[in-house]
């Protein structure tokens, strides 16, 4: 548990994360995690799921969640005052969750509800066949949403089961943020989690492992949607600073050299962006470009043209100007007490540890032209995972 107090506001956000994701599930039970995640809000022991909605908003706040491949977060932002509100509220529905036979049918029909928007949204869809096509038969390159069939083979047993095994204490991490009191953010934490911290093995999902193939969805759409994926540094490799400099020198912004020669230069596309996934054991850095179809071809082989020349000629002006996006990024966040908390929330999860933002910041500067050079080569030397969307039409 952490807190961090913010000068002159008069609001809180409090967040709880579980370390546990879409990347712990079996194949068989792909989407567990979300639907955990989306049954939580339908009732608990305590309260209606229109109690939960009514209770937050009676007083203003918001509550909402989100699970990733290696993350679920619970979250609520709300006046300073009403943060007893917001910590019981949140430790009732990863605790007290009563998964109700009629519920979890109705629940499933709305996760496949945004299956199919996920399906139809192409340019939203094709990173998860990357994440596909770069982990192929790993819990890293599955859905976090499933699918049809894994969707009705999950029952009220694996959901208490993920309960059970992925909530237990000392899985769950509680952060607070904005105008509080860290000693009276302890005592609301005690009473919401009473009990000791109960020993058990860690649940582990599948090791990375990069395996790159293609994907090629055929389907006909008017702009062809084009991504590859390299692997990169993990959280814990040193490099990782130095790929992410890379990453958004080549592709992070309007200045990026994809953006400016794909999209300025040559116009083979509207949307032209790179970016970089890390994971505790590895990670990607991903590119991803719309195009008309019958520009694909040039437009693939171009960006991947402009990659490659990034990372054998990068200038100083170029990291400075990727520099300066990554600190305003991450000092801009820690302004507002949502950021902070998904910082503290984030930084607990993956080191253990708060990492003090001074840190961060020395870090990414002390990166020189020659380290951002370096990831972006290793990066690049090994073939890419691809997956795209579209049927390409003759010019």
């Amino acid at each position: 548990m952490a807190s961090w107090a913010l000068p002159g506001v008069e609001t809180a956000a409090v967040a709880l994360s579980a370390d546990t994701g879409s990347r712990f599930e079996s194949a068989r039970l792909n989407g567990l995690a979300h639907l955990f995640e989306h049954m939580v809000f339908k009732g608990t022991q305590r309260r209606t799921a229109r109690a939960i909605a009514e209770e937050m908003e009676d007083v203003g706040a918001q509550l909402n969640a989100w699970t990733s491949r290696d993350a679920t977060m619970f979250h609520a932002r709300l006046l300073a005052r009403d943060l007893p509100l917001g910590v019981d509220l949140i430790a009732d529905l990863v605790t007290g969750a009563r998964f109700d036979a009629e519920d979890i049918v109705r629940e499933k029909e709305v996760v496949l509800q945004e299956l199919g928007e996920a399906r139809d949204t192409p340019d939203d869809i094709v990173f998860d066949q990357l994440q596909e096509a770069a982990y192929p038969n790993q819990g890293l390159g599955r859905s976090v949403l499933g699918d049809e069939a894994s969707l009705a083979a999950i029952t009220r047993d694996d959901l208490l089961g993920w309960q059970a095994d992925h909530y237990a204490p000392q899985r769950l991490t509680l952060v607070a943020a904005g105008k509080l009191d860290h000693d009276t953010l302890c005592r609301l934490a005690e009473a919401a989690f009473p009990g000791p911290a109960t020993a058990a093995t860690a649940p582990t999902g599948d090791p990375a492992q990069f395996a790159p193939s293609n994907r090629h969805d055929k389907r006909r759409i008017e702009q062809a949607q084009l991504t590859a994926a390299w692997a990169a540094p993990g959280h814990h490799d040193p490099a990782q600073d130095a790929a992410l400099l890379f990453a958004l020198a080549a592709g992070g912004g309007m200045s990026s050299r994809l953006f400016q020669q794909v999209r300025e230069e040559r116009g083979l596309a509207y949307t032209v962006s790179a970016a970089l996934q890390p994971y505790a054991d590895g990670g990607l850095l991903s590119v991803h470009a719309a195009t008309d179809p019958t520009q694909a071809a040039a437009a693939r082989a171009l960006v991947e043209q402009v990659l490659h020349e990034t990372a054998a000629g990068l200038e100083q002006a170029e990291l400075n100007r990727a520099r300066a996006q990554a600190l305003a990024g991450l000092l801009m966040a820690l302004e507002a007490p949502q950021g902070v908390a998904d910082f503290m929330a984030r930084s607990l999860l993956v080191h253990r540890r708060i990492v003090p933002p001074a840190e961060i910041v020395a870090r990414i500067e002390a990166v020189t032209v020659d380290q951002a050079r370096a990831a972006g080569t290793a990066m690049l030397a090994h073939t890419p995972a691809r997956a795209e969307i579209g049927r390409h039409k003759a010019a």
